[in-house]
């Protein structure tokens, strides 16, 4: 799990979001919606594969909505078999309502290297 999560709120432009992911080395930020949501680089690519232009748009047009969230308690191969499941590479981590982390389909593999 990483810890802290970080998060962008959904009328932040895309390129913020993207900024904000490549200087700090993540993949995804939480999006400050309830339910949660999320952005990825996925989200931005496949946008930008699309023929999309990305340069004017916000968060909230390119995000995931309503994330699962998964407690701190989990084990590492039940986040990888419901990632799998899912089709999904990123799980919030919440503990009492607060968001404590997220995992990563990286952290996946880190665990069972």
């Amino acid at each position: 799990m990483s810890a802290p999560v970080e998060t962008v709120p959904r009328d932040a432009p895309v390129s913020e979001a993207a900024s904000r992911m490549r200087a700090e080395g993540i993949n995804a930020l939480l999006v400050s919606t309830s339910p949660p949501s999320i952005i990825t680089s996925a989200d931005i690519l496949g946008a930008v594969a699309e023929g999309r232009d990305v340069s004017g748009r916000v968060v909230s047009e390119l995000m995931t909505e309503s994330v699962e969230t998964v407690p701190p308690t989990l084990r590492a191969a039940e986040a990888a078999a419901m990632m799998t499941s899912l089709d999904i590479d990123h799980l919030p981590v919440v503990d009492s309502g607060d968001y404590v982390g997220i995992i990563s389909s990286s952290d996946i593999t880190e665990q069972f290297a």
